[in-house]
């Protein structure tokens, strides 16, 4: 019999994890972007803003005071925490990166993405009228 079960069955409460309600320190998954660089990162809703910058520079080799963090062009200050930032593990946030080019900031440089290009004819949907063989025939 597991832990959960006995405690539930002698009347002691469960942690708020067991029973299915939000906890303090819930995974949060965010995209940092700059430019065309996305990162994908698992934070947790209780780190802060600091911990975020500790982690890029890890992967871009850019001191965190060197490092602002944007949530819809909104500068992020480095004390507060994911969770009062507006982070959930219900949201996919977006978090736009700028970095230090000199003595000031660069703006932030989100740039779209290019579009796919354009389907094959055989990946396209066929006319509802025309049979298979009359595709291949022609």
């Amino acid at each position: 019999m597991g832990a959960g079960v006995w405690a539930a069955r002698k009347g002691a409460e469960l942690p708020a994890s067991r029973r299915g309600e939000a906890v303090a320190g819930v995974d949060v998954f965010l995209k940092i972007r700059r430019r065309k660089t996305i990162i994908f990162m698992e934070g947790k809703e209780s780190s802060t803003m600091f911990l975020l910058k500790s982690i890029v520079e890890g992967i871009l080799k850019q001191l965190p005071d060197e490092q602002r963090l944007y949530k819809d062009h909104r500068f992020l200050d480095d004390g507060k925490i994911l969770g009062e930032c507006g982070f959930t593990s219900q949201t996919q946030p977006r978090v736009g990166l700028a970095l230090q080019a000199g003595e000031a900031f660069e703006t932030l440089p989100i740039k779209p993405f290019s579009s796919p290009p354009e389907l094959p004819d055989v990946m396209k949907p066929q006319d509802p009228g025309s049979s298979a063989n009359e595709q291949a025939v022609q």
